[in-house]
């Protein structure tokens, strides 16, 4: 079974659609929800597990709103840009509640961080906003392997587990997580750089 890219049909092919509200665009609304119930849970009232159970919620509504917009031809302009913007919001702001929570060192969260602030600089600079490009396998697999094991992070601190068994478990998958985080990283600032200079090559004339 496929599971990346599960729900693409061979006889139908994969177009964006000027349309908002959509199954797939709620979801993604949903893991934004998430994010501030997450922060509560883990911060004012400690509870560990119903945070890693929040975490396990939007991460699935990650893969189901990908399934369900590829399966019933849902996608949307408007999903294509706020997916990717949703998993990375979620995935910061978890990082940095659990770095005052005391359970993630800074270190973590700066390695999370300088991909994305330097795609960032050269997202503006190049296209003044959003690159739009499209989202890389090696993208898709490395916001799989945060949203699994930051959620197994969170729930070695719950009591009733076995914490060292759960935090070694998700030190796996946060560790491979960051690789391919970096590579990503990589992989799209290289796509942003040929894409702006292709577009100036376009401002500026004959090539």
């Amino acid at each position: 079974m496929k599971f990346i890219g599960a729900g693409g049909r061979k006889d139908q092919p994969q177009v964006h659609h000027d349309i908002v509200f959509t199954i797939p665009n709620a979801l993604t609304v949903v893991r934004f929800m998430g994010v501030p119930l997450f922060v509560w849970l883990v911060l004012w009232k400690q509870e560990f597990g119903y945070a890693a159970l929040v975490l396990a919620v939007m991460s699935s509504t990650d893969w189901v709103d990908g399934y369900i917009a590829r399966r019933f031809n849902q996608m949307s302009n408007l999903g294509r840009v706020m997916d990717p913007i949703a998993d990375r919001l979620a995935l910061i702001a978890v990082a940095v509640t659990l770095v005052v929570a005391g359970v993630l060192e800074w270190s973590y969260l700066a390695a999370l961080l300088v991909p994305d602030m330097v795609l960032l600089f050269a997202s503006l600079f190049f296209f003044r906003g959003h690159p739009d490009l499209p989202v890389s396998l090696i993208g898709k697999l490395r916001t799989g392997l945060l949203l699994v094991g930051t959620p197994l992070l969170v729930l070695s601190r719950f009591p009733a587990v076995a914490g060292d068994a759960f935090a070694a478990a998700a030190w796996i998958f946060l560790g491979a997580g960051l690789v391919a985080h970096w590579i990503s990283g990589y992989s799209y600032f290289v796509a942003i750089l040929r894409k702006g200079r292709e577009l100036k090559g376009d401002d500026g004339g004959p090539r």
